[in-house]
């Protein structure tokens, strides 16, 4: 098999792995849940989490991490049991380790399912934070449900998997074009390969 084809093969693997949606998806691999962004409300039952920094970083999701600490946060909560819209919910943000409340949303009934918090000046300062939440059953159907879920804000934004892999299929790429297109690179290329043949 000639360099081209397996340069050619390579690259179409490369564009499959890219554009593959599981790669892209929250839950991984068809059958298994590795979802980071939700959490367990009770067994098999689950509240799903997104952050939102639409201002600084538009269009990006975050979850146990969020790059700003000054800036627009919006913290979207679904519920994936319709039997939770029926229970009141409160939400507080805590700094911790200190247990300082910076957002508090009071107990009220969500049926929606979605609820989201808007901190207009995101959090106070970069470090640790503690999301509580308190579901409140109606009268006489149980006790209240109380789940936590922390995340550090302030960590500044760095590159994630999917960015790594496509700046390598980039340069991958841009490799490639140049391997065709420039005498000179080829023939280092091709005596390069040569060697490594023999």
């Amino acid at each position: 098999m000639n360099l081209k084809k397996i340069l050619a093969k390579g690259i179409i693997g490369l564009l499959a792995l890219v554009f593959s949606a599981s790669l892209w998806a929250h839950g991984g691999a068809a059958g298994t849940d590795t979802d980071q962004c939700k959490f367990e409300l009770e067994p098999d039952h689950w509240i799903h989490y997104t952050a939102y920094q639409p201002k600084a970083y538009p269009a990006e999701e975050f979850c146990g991490s969020l790059p700003s600490d000054d800036t627009l946060t919006q913290l979207v909560f679904d519920y994936q049991d319709v039997r939770y819209r029926n229970m009141a919910v409160e939400f507080e943000v805590t700094k911790e380790p200190e247990g300082t409340v910076v957002f508090k949303l009071p107990k009220k009934k969500h049926k929606s399912g979605t609820v989201v918090l808007t901190l207009p000046n995101g959090v106070p300062d970069p470090g640790q934070y503690l999301i509580h939440i308190t579901l409140i059953p109606n009268e006489g159907e149980g006790k209240n449900l109380d789940v936590h879920m922390g995340f550090i804000a302030g960590g500044g934004k760095g590159a994630s998997s999917t960015d790594l892999m496509l700046y390598a299929f980039f340069l991958f790429a841009g490799l490639y074009v140049l391997y065709l297109s420039h005498e000179g690179f080829k023939a280092k290329v091709d005596e390069a390969l040569a060697k490594l043949k023999s």
